[in-house]
């Protein structure tokens, strides 16, 4: 992972952005410098140039990166509802079929739903944590959202939502392995996800805007699964671009081309 970069752009905004993209860390990650300002012609002497910035990471956020690998290794070694390891290293098991909502009945969904909050109770019940109850709902695409609220959660977000992402990823696993097929099953944290969806949906639509508007590929950040799930919702109706994910966990990315 590249910790700094020199990108040179029409502006000083746009100079870090590329910056951004290319490392794959948001603003708060980062610090900069302007090398050149950028300039224009005046009364026809001398010529444009454009903005040169030097980006590069905070060590404080490379310090929580680590930290954050940490915590999610150790929440995808707790057992299992049926009490065997498991390791997970994404979301789902990939052998196993995927089943579509209307492959499914009511009992068969009513089936994945305690399946995966039995699942999500028994990691609770391991975090220490009480007093919370799971609220469950049908989302936006069919997918099962479970919302632990009450108590004091922080411990199950951890720093930019990763411990969540852990905790997704567990009992995802454990619910496929569980019923021998896939079904989309989210977990939220009083609405954490939810927030964090609006977000990814307004970077989503920001970067089509620039992508149509100068025709270029824009990159975004290395994403997990549900998160670049979320900005291939989002854009598959904008008849100006495409969307595709490129790259190896844990640094695939969503890439924006236009049409």
């Amino acid at each position: 992972m590249d910790r700094e970069c020199i990108k040179e752009a029409p502006t000083v905004a746009e100079a870090v952005d590329a910056a951004l993209e290319e490392l794959g860390v948001q603003q708060d990650a980062v610090g900069y410098e302007v090398l050149e300002e950028p300039s224009r012609k005046v009364f026809g002497i001398g010529g444009d140039r454009g903005a040169k910035v030097r980006v590069w990471l905070k060590d404080e956020y490379l310090a929580e990166l680590e930290s954050a690998k940490r915590v999610a290794l150790e929440v995808l070694e707790v057992s299992d509802v049926e009490g065997s390891s498991v390791i997970v290293e994404d979301e789902v098991p990939r052998d196993l079929l995927v089943k579509a909502q209307d492959e499914l009945s009511d009992e068969d969904l009513d089936k994945v739903a305690d399946t995966a909050v039995e699942a999500l109770r028994s990691i609770l019940e391991k975090f220490g944590i009480e007093g919370s109850s799971i609220e469950e709902y049908e989302g936006d695409e069919g997918e099962i959202i479970l919302d632990v609220v009450g108590g004091d959660l922080a411990v199950l977000i951890g720093r930019h939502g990763r411990t969540l992402d852990a905790l997704q990823a567990l009992v995802s696993a454990i619910t496929s392995r569980s019923l021998g097929f896939r079904y989309p099953v989210v977990v939220d944290v009083e609405g954490y996800r939810h927030r964090r969806r609006q977000k990814l949906e307004d970077i989503a639509r920001r970067s089509a805007d620039r992508a149509a508007r100068q025709h270029i590929q824009v990159r975004l950040r290395p994403m997990t699964a549900y998160e670049r799930r979320v900005v291939h919702v989002a854009l598959r109706d904008d008849r100006r671009v495409v969307t595709a994910s490129e790259g190896e966990d844990p640094f695939r990315m969503v890439v924006i081309s236009p049409k």
